[in-house]
């Protein structure tokens, strides 16, 4: 678990962000968001069914070994809202940066 507790804009970006690498179920999902963030499935779940109502998500089942998987994929209107949320988080991310570093300038260490 990292220094900072994970926002929830920036778990929906994850999400996309993971999503739109390969499509994926929650439970699979969940486990590889909480190798990086301190959430659990009971946090992930309402970001899905969030995600999906704002057509961010389709989903379709998938049958592997005789059990049925509800998988996430990116609807066209998700892809364009990733791509929008990572500007929005470049220049954030730029933006704290840019204040640590002027911090630190006036700062006699």
């Amino acid at each position: 678990m990292g220094l900072f507790e994970i926002d929830t804009r920036v778990l929906e970006l994850c999400v996309l962000i993971a999503i739109d690498k390969e499509d994926t179920y929650g439970y699979k999902l969940t486990q590889e968001l909480s190798d990086e963030f301190n959430i659990s499935e009971s946090t992930v779940y309402p970001v899905l069914r969030r995600l999906q109502k704002s057509n961010y998500l389709a989903t379709y089942n998938k049958s592997i070994n005789g059990r049925s998987r509800r998988y996430y994929t990116l609807t066209d209107d998700g892809k364009k809202e990733l791509e929008k949320q990572l500007e929005s988080w470049s220049k954030y991310k730029n933006t704290v940066d840019d204040f640590i570093l002027k911090s630190k300038e006036g700062r006699d260490d």
